[in-house]
């Protein structure tokens, strides 16, 4: 019987729960359990692993600790685990930086030296001297686990704001340091999320967005609500901050706010949750009795403010463009808005676009890869920027009158490289390329074509070392998103690299769900529709097998967040068409992720399991509600972080616990518990090469690869 039939049709979890023992050589440890069953809309759904959401209670932390002792004994087995760490390490062991950007006479850019856990962040005023150290923040944890999360410098390059995340949690401090000496000043603001800073051009202050403060002990699951704007004064306690704008009747809507080049207008961007289609409201700074004027507050597309010329606003937008276009508003014409379109939409997706050097710098996408092309303020063509090869770029911020700007480029064999372009020679100069001990002529990356269930027609990268043989038996890594608007374009790993060099083969697949071509491609793949995304990635997968590159005992598919969602899915309706699975901090609960911190923010991708039109769909594919007793699934190894307060680690929790019970083969269903760890922003390097040396070193082992040892 087709395993996803059987747990769609005939079982709840509390059968699964309460079935005999699966046929496994692994003795799992007992979860705690409760006899919760909800019901939506008469559908009764059991719960069993419900007191698995608090992962404090002293049964939760037994089970938890049990787990962690099973996973690593059984990762500390593989022959090949040391090995692959060893190469891991030196491969990573390589200078970088970050694209530098500009203040007054002054650079800032970060950079690390190759095994930091954290990027340090440095200012020059010449790239021809030693750039010097602003912000370390390896000093300021003995393990690493404290990143910078954000930045921001006065127009006279004197302050710098900036925020600081504590082992990987969203919630954020924010500090002033002073640029010349690098000493702080007394300000510190806390119970900041989801916002950076921006400050007025005076220095006198920042404008900011924070959270009343949580309960202190349920901060990491509780729901947030109630996004405020402040604006801080310089040498003030936050506590006097003054309260620029708030909603009570929008307790989801959040605000990001930034002040105008010029300084005359604060742009606010509201957003509600996760959703791309926002709202533009603005104050004028220079009244002091100005009131906030709500632009464009329809939510009827996304706009991304991008500079303004006096009073004439200039925006990114895919309004009447699902591929995104340029457009202008003039703010003294009255409401509703009078838009003026001044770069009409093209065949290939508008990705980014910034105002430097008296021009639009517009990057696009061309089936997942990048161009960038320059328009003058008038909207009319003005050549391009061009890249060295097939890859991603990004950076080109700066000021409007500047001369100069700085980009990054990266793909799959090429290590992230810095360059400058000048807009007077109208010419690209390479600042920083990485050393990396590797040789990018040893591989090679194609792109090709396949189709999904329903014929849509979808691009995915397929990169390996040269001289491999498409014989059906190599060893390959599916990767995948397909969420979000979130675009996923080559990029440069070194995870990734010592996959391919250990003989894998590494595939990213680009699902609908995304933003690579438009809002169109984005709608495609969400709400009642959002099993395209399953089928898009089961696709792939079967074209990799149809194609030779793999077959289904030598293919794993892997992702995060969204993307562990997307694991979770397509293992649970395919078990057959996978050796192994690696879903990290995933998505697997689909009718209670909108009850824990952010997580109702996603309903606009998702939908609520709380909306009687919504719930079919997504108990249709709820990973954690489709997994079959007695059912073979691949091998699999779960990553979460107990400091995971974006995807609560409750998801891979439950989903660990049902799998283990279910399992009906001798195929190892793991979960790795990373401690002292969030969602993955600011993780320390330490943490990423260990977790990827389980990854690789578990794949290594369940897929059957030979290498040296």
């Amino acid at each position: 019987m087709h395993c996803r039939l059987f747990a769609l049709f005939l079982l709840s979890p509390l059968a699964i729960l309460f079935a005999a023992d699966s046929q496994t050589a692994f003795k799992y440890p007992p979860a705690p359990t409760s006899n919760k069953i909800d019901d939506y809309f008469g559908r009764k759904v059991a719960d069993p692993y419900r007191p698995l959401e608090n992962p404090d209670s002293p049964e939760s932390r037994k089970w938890i600790e049990a787990e962690d002792k099973i996973t690593f004994d059984f990762l500390k087995a593989i022959p090949e685990r040391d090995g692959i760490k060893k190469r891991l390490t030196e491969v990573w062991d390589y200078e970088r930086f970050g694209v530098p950007f500009k203040e007054k006479n002054r650079y800032f850019l970060s950079k690390n030296t190759g095994l930091q856990n954290q990027n340090v962040l440095f200012t020059t005023t010449n790239f021809a001297e030693q750039p010097r150290k602003l912000l370390d923040p390896n000093l300021l944890s003995k393990d690493g686990t404290i990143a910078l999360s954000g930045l921001d410098v006065t127009d006279d390059a004197k302050l710098m704001a900036y925020g600081l995340a504590t082992a990987g949690s969203d919630w954020q401090q924010w500090k002033v340091r002073d640029v010349e000496t690098g000493k702080d000043h007394d300000d510190k603001l806390d119970w900041i999320k989801f916002s950076g800073a921006s400050w007025k051009k005076d220095g006198s202050g920042f404008f900011y967005s924070r959270y009343d403060k949580p309960n202190e002990k349920n901060k990491l699951r509780s729901q947030v609500y109630g996004h405020k704007l402040f604006f801080h004064q310089l040498g003030t306690l936050q506590s006097q901050d003054k309260l620029i704008y708030e909603r009570p009747d929008q307790k989801e809507w959040l605000f990001n706010a930034e002040v105008t080049d010029d300084g005359h207008y604060l742009i606010i961007a509201v957003q509600r949750g996760t959703d791309p289609k926002n709202r533009i409201f603005y104050k004028d700074l220079v009244d002091p009795n100005s009131k906030v004027i709500e632009l464009l507050d329809k939510a009827d597309a996304e706009y991304n403010f991008l500079d303004n010329d006096g009073t004439v606003f200039w925006f990114k937008t895919d309004l009447n463009a699902p591929l995104g276009r340029i457009i202008s508003v003039d703010t003294t014409k009255g409401l509703p808005a009078q838009i003026k379109e001044l770069v009409p939409e093209s065949s290939n997706k508008l990705e980014a676009v910034s105002v430097v050097g008296d021009r639009f710098i517009a990057v696009y996408l061309h089936d997942a890869h990048g161009l960038v092309e320059l328009f003058k303020p008038d909207g009319s063509p003005d050549g391009e920027i061009a890249l060295p090869g097939i890859g991603s770029a990004g950076g080109f911020s700066g000021k409007r009158k500047d001369h100069e700007t700085f980009y990054s480029f990266t793909s799959f064999t090429t290590p992230t490289s810095i360059f400058r372009y000048d807009f007077d020679r109208r010419a690209s100069e390479l600042l920083f390329q990485p050393k990396v001990k590797f040789n990018p002529d040893d591989y090679t990356t194609e792109q090709v074509f396949y189709n999904s269930a329903d014929g849509t027609r979808l691009p995915m990268f397929i990169s390996y070392k040269k001289g491999m043989k498409r014989d059906g038996q190599n060893p390959t890594y599916l990767y995948g998103y397909g969420g979000f608007d979130v675009s996923e374009t080559p990029s440069f790993s070194p995870a990734n690299l010592v996959w391919m060099e250990i003989g894998g083969i590494f595939a990213l697949a680009t699902l609908r769900g995304g933003g690579e071509y438009g809002e169109k491609w984005h709608e495609a793949g969400m709400l009642h529709v959002k099993q395209n995304v399953f089928d898009d990635f089961i696709g792939a997968a079967q074209y990799l097998i149809d194609n030779h590159y793999t077959a289904t005992p030598k293919l794993a598919i892997g992702g995060g967040s969204n993307g562990g969602l997307l694991v979770g899915g397509c293992m649970t309706q395919r078990p057959d068409l996978y050796g192994a699975a690696l879903p990290a901090v995933g998505v697997m609960d689909m009718l209670r992720f909108q009850k824990f911190t952010i997580g109702w923010a996603w309903s606009s991708d998702y939908g609520s399991s709380e909306k009687k039109e919504d719930f079919p769909f997504l108990y249709a594919y709820s990973p954690l509600h489709h997994i079959a007793k007695g059912c073979c699934y691949p091998a699999t190894l779960i990553t979460t972080a107990d400091h995971d307060d974006r995807v609560v680690p409750a998801h891979s929790f439950k989903f660990a616990a049902t799998l283990q019970a279910a399992q009906g083969c001798d195929k190892p269903v793991m979960i790795r518990i990373q401690t002292k760890a969030g969602h993955g922003a600011g993780k320390p390097t330490t943490k990423i090469i260990e977790e990827t040396a389980d990854r690789w070193a578990f794949l290594v082992e369940e897929l059957g690869m030979k290498i040296a040892r």
